[in-house]
């Protein structure tokens, strides 16, 4: 068996994740990226503004190393959105300056380095890096799975990556005649469930 390094295995998780989040993004058009496709407003470039500024406060305030990235939408509210005036590249070059500052903390620092949460409560607000860097990877990994499923309601693209799609190859036939079969499973389950 061959040894791993456990920093690479993180960063490899973490960055499989940012990659995921942003290929989300391409080809689609401002309102595509902006728009709330959930009855709370879920749309995919707030999801990577929400990711750049999860990553600069976990992997950088937390261990002292802020970023000194102004981010007034964390007292305004629109955390989750991009206004108008935020183009994408602006918020996409965010992101990317927070992935290169979230990576310089992992790589200066000892993984059971101790750091402070600032906005945990106080004596419940000591977190390690290693379990700070889980937590960015489970919380970007989500919300790269909420993008995947926004992107195929919009125009069907799945998948991880361009190279993986991640689900089982069918074409456009394939897939009606596939989930019509889950329709109706449902509905049996249903009936089944009613009628005991």
């Amino acid at each position: 068996m061959t040894a791993t390094d456990p920093k690479a295995d993180l960063r490899f998780y973490l960055q499989s994740a940012r990659d995921a989040l942003l290929w989300k993004l391409d080809g689609l058009s401002e309102y595509d990226v902006r728009r709330p496709m959930t009855p709370t407003g879920t749309n995919l470039l707030g999801m990577v503004k929400h990711a750049a500024s999860v990553e600069l406060g976990y992997l950088g305030d937390t261990f002292g190393r802020p970023s000194h990235e102004p981010l007034p939408w964390l007292e305004d509210g629109a955390d989750m959105w991009a206004t108008a005036e935020e183009s994408r590249e602006q918020i996409v070059g965010l992101y990317r300056r927070a992935w290169a500052h979230a990576d310089a903390t992992i790589d200066s620092l000892a993984l059971d380095t101790v750091g402070t949460v600032p906005w945990w409560p106080e004596g419940r607000d000591e977190v390690t890096l290693h379990h700070a860097v889980v937590r960015v990877i489970a919380d970007t990994h989500r919300h790269a799975g909420h993008a995947d499923i926004l992107r195929e309601f919009m125009d069907g693209a799945v998948g991880m990556n361009e190279g993986n799609t991640s689900i089982p190859p069918g074409d456009t036939a394939w897939w009606k005649e596939y989930r019509d079969r889950l329709e109706h499973t449902a509905r049996e389950a249903d009936k089944t469930a009613v009628d005991t």
